[in-house]
């Protein structure tokens, strides 16, 4: 079974997804932006984006990687990308469209945490403050990102634009679907062991 929505640009959405099910976002058009944040369905576990980075060694997101909670559990994975990088060092930025759809969901201001902006790409500019800058144009209309729920989760998506773009927001599709064939073992794998490297850094 498969459900899509289809999101114009400044417009935010939220669903209950259950563990196994299959999320994929497309861009509607060149330039998009989805700032995704994931909360476990039992509202303990939250993305915890420097947990991330830090078990898998990296500063975007990208495909094959785990997104973690604060407790060191599987929140999702991502199994496919069109793009090899989704920004995460910036989306702790106050989003109002996020924060109005949490309050539907009982959350409040405190609960907006750091999410990740899917399609957008933020790296280290060529000055002497090494400052973070956008990078325009990265993500094209057609381009997909697909993330597997690894336990139930409650799921929520923004599409305004990027903090530090100066782009026009844009639409973003999203699609839930349960598939009918077992996971990839080699995606199990790095998440069972990312996971473990992950522990062995809290411990």
């Amino acid at each position: 079974m498969t459900h899509t929505h289809d999101m114009p640009g400044d417009a935010a959405w939220s669903a209950p997804v259950r563990a196994g099910r299959v999320i994929t976002l497309t861009a509607l058009n060149d330039g998009a932006n989805a700032s995704v944040l994931i909360i476990g369905a039992d509202r303990l576990d939250r993305l915890n984006i420097p947990d991330t980075l830090k078990a898998q060694m990296s500063a975007r997101i990208k495909p094959g990687m785990v997104l973690m909670s604060d407790r060191g559990l599987a929140l999702a994975t991502v199994l496919a990308s069109s793009l090899d990088w989704h920004d995460c060092l910036t989306g702790a930025a106050p989003d109002r469209l996020l924060l109005l759809e949490l309050v539907k969901h009982g959350f409040g201001a405190d609960d907006l945490h750091g999410c990740i902006n899917f399609f957008s790409k933020v790296g280290v500019a060529d000055d002497a403050r090494a400052s973070l800058a956008f990078a325009p144009g990265h993500a094209r209309a057609g381009d997909t990102v697909t993330l597997r729920a690894d336990q139930d989760l409650l799921v929520f998506v923004s599409t305004a634009a990027h903090a530090l773009s100066d782009l026009p927001a844009v639409g973003v599709a999203v699609q839930i679907e349960t598939p009918e064939h077992t996971e990839d073992p080699d995606l199990r794998e790095e998440a069972v062991r990312a996971l473990r490297l992950t522990r062995e850094l809290i411990a």
